[in-house]
């Protein structure tokens, strides 16, 4: 039996250790069938030692998604190695310390900037980017956190967020007459890289210990990667614009 990606060709940004979302989407993706590559930034070589213990070997391309130039040769690299994409994964965050940690009333535009732009805009630039590629229409696939609540510690991620959030949609919007689908993960917090950047992170995350009706783990981030792959399929073939959660089912407890 094939599985639900066969003969797919995935790029997918964000594998930066075996706790992240994006590795595990690249294993589950790997083992139902698809070709995948990989982005990676400021450190390849990292990703690269990462994309050892996948599945199958898969390529790693340097890409910050800030640099024009970089955005700029990716559908000619990635065209050589695959020839075309099925689909797009963008598992891309970042905001200066100075914005995260209970600093939100301080922080300066500069980094406020920083923080949509590499968090939000880049679903945008990634996404045209590769756009040449999806000949055949496509899905394209983000993470977020729910932007509809003020966490605690999370600071201008959550505008950052809720930008991506946005963005996502207005996409679905603009790109279905290509037949691309753009949509959301909603995962919940995990210990992967990127949690352990924020200041007060166990503040945050202790949430889930008392609403998740589901109990949810934060050492396991295969949920959220089989979220993704289901997105990525074509088991979602008229699903656009959405977000799922995948949280334990906290976004639907009040208190």
């Amino acid at each position: 039996m094939s599985g639900i990606l066969e003969g797919k060709r995935v790029l997918i940004t964000g594998v930066l250790t075996e706790a992240s979302i994006a590795f595990h989407t690249a294993k589950l993706a790997q083992e139902q069938g698809a070709e995948v590559i990989l982005t990676a930034f400021p450190r390849p070589t990292l990703t690269e030692r990462i994309a050892k213990k996948l599945p199958k070997p898969a390529r790693v391309i340097e890409l910050d998604v800030t640099n024009e130039e970089h955005l700029g040769r990716l559908a000619d690299v990635v065209g050589e190695e695959l020839g075309g994409l099925d689909g797009v994964v963008h598992s891309i965050g970042f905001a200066p310390q100075d914005a995260l940690g209970g600093n939100f009333l301080n922080t300066p535009f500069e980094s406020v900037a920083t923080a949509m732009h590499v968090s939000a805009f880049s679903l945008k630039s990634l996404t045209m980017a590769c756009l040449p590629l999806m000949q055949n229409g496509g899905s394209v696939v983000g993470l977020t956190f729910d932007a509809q609540f003020a966490w605690p510690q999370y600071d201008w991620m959550g505008p950052a967020k809720a930008a991506l959030e946005a963005t996502s949609r207005y996409m679905a919007r603009d790109l279905g007459k290509q037949n691309v689908r753009c949509n959301l993960i909603s995962a919940g917090p995990l210990g992967s890289m990127a949690a352990k950047s924020i200041p007060g992170f166990s503040e945050l995350a202790s949430v889930w210990d008392t609403r998740a009706p589901l109990e949810w783990d934060l050492k396991d981030p295969e949920p959220a990667g089989r979220g993704v792959v289901a997105l990525l399929s074509d088991w979602f073939p008229k699903t656009t614009g959405e977000i799922v959660h995948v949280d334990g089912g906290l976004h639907a407890i009040g208190a």
